[in-house]
């Protein structure tokens, strides 16, 4: 077993997960903006820090995933993030790509950008800490799409993004993302799920990548958020399982899912619904950041008297989601929050 494959496992080691702290710039000011607190880069340093310092988070956190900002702040003792979170037993992580952006001639949809100069930041990532990276691309339902060429240009990016990952000793999550916007049916969602891996997986094969040294972050088949008759929980967790049986090799260790779009409660249950059916030959787990998150940043408010209650309330959420790997997260649970 490699270095990878050995991190790879433990990002998806039982009971745990990745909490997802790496908000673009503008992405965590939307958030600052619903607790009216203004975002700069000491409010936002002081954020992750109540975060990242939270006694017992590894209990049920394996990994962070850090954005370029973060992963060069320190904690207020000196020590840089990086190092806070290795301490706790927790895997820093990065994000790299620079974002989706409009597919030229493909109206609709997007293509994400990022490989000018990947193979220089990863080896400043990797030694700055980063153990693993992610990269997400976004897949839009609509009328005709999402197009073939769409998938396919994301898949090759992602899959050369994840090859120059394990090129310089980095553990790789790929994150092709079938949005929720719209007002789709759950078995539209399906679809463009299953022809979304297949393309991944495809360019990944033909990129010689090394499966047991990566992982897949990706959506639950859900309805659209438009539609009228929304999936029950275990109709979403039967519909995501069986898509993954049909796409994702059983090499692959893990497959963490993104919340998207839905309430902290629902990516809690949902993921406890997958788990209950049990016999898969990955890891299902968690790679949540609004989900794990949301309940800390309205407790915290910018006050540093609220550090105490926001840091329970990142605990409390990540030991719901700690339960639901193994199928034992019950709604009674949830009145156990401080």
């Amino acid at each position: 077993m490699t270095a990878t494959h050995g991190t790879a496992r433990e990002l998806v080691a039982p009971g745990k997960g990745i909490l997802a702290a790496d908000e673009s710039t503008g992405t965590i000011k939307k958030r600052f903006d619903s607790i009216g607190v203004e975002s700069a880069e000491e409010s936002r340093r002081l954020y992750r820090q109540m975060l990242f310092t939270t006694s017992g988070l590894a209990d049920h956190i394996s990994g962070v995933i850090l954005y370029d900002e973060t992963i060069r702040q320190a904690a207020d003792d000196g020590r840089p993030f990086v190092e806070v979170l290795e301490a706790a037993g927790v895997i820093p992580g990065i994000k790299v790509d620079t974002g989706a952006k409009p597919l030229a001639l493909y109206p609709g949809e997007t293509v994400t950008e990022g490989l000018d100069g990947l193979r220089e930041r990863l080896a400043e990532y990797r030694a700055l800490g980063a153990r693993f990276a992610k990269w997400r691309a976004t897949v839009y339902i609509g009328e005709r799409l999402p197009t073939d060429f769409a998938l396919r240009a994301n898949a090759h990016a992602m899959a050369r993004y994840a090859a120059l990952c394990q090129e310089a000793g980095i553990v790789p999550i790929v994150e092709p993302e079938v949005l929720m916007d719209g007002d789709h049916h759950i078995d539209l969602c399906e679809t463009a799920t299953r022809r979304t891996l297949r393309a991944l997986y495809t360019e990944m094969a033909d990129q010689r990548l090394d499966l047991p040294g990566t992982l897949l972050k990706v959506n639950m088949v859900v309805c659209g958020k438009g539609c009228a008759g929304q999936a029950s929980h275990r109709e979403v967790a039967e519909a995501t399982v069986r898509t993954l049986r049909a796409e994702v090799p059983a090499g692959v260790p893990g497959v963490v899912f993104l919340s998207g779009g839905m309430s902290d409660e629902d990516a809690t249950v949902r993921l406890n619904e997958m788990n209950r059916q049990g016999g898969q030959p990955w890891e299902l787990s968690f790679s949540y950041g609004r989900a794990l998150q949301s309940p800390a940043l309205k407790a915290w408010g910018g006050k540093e008297a609220n550090v105490e209650a926001a840091q329970q309330a990142l605990r409390h959420r990540a030991r719901m989601n700690g339960l639901a790997r193994s199928g034992e997260y019950s709604p009674d649970l949830e009145g156990s929050a401080a």
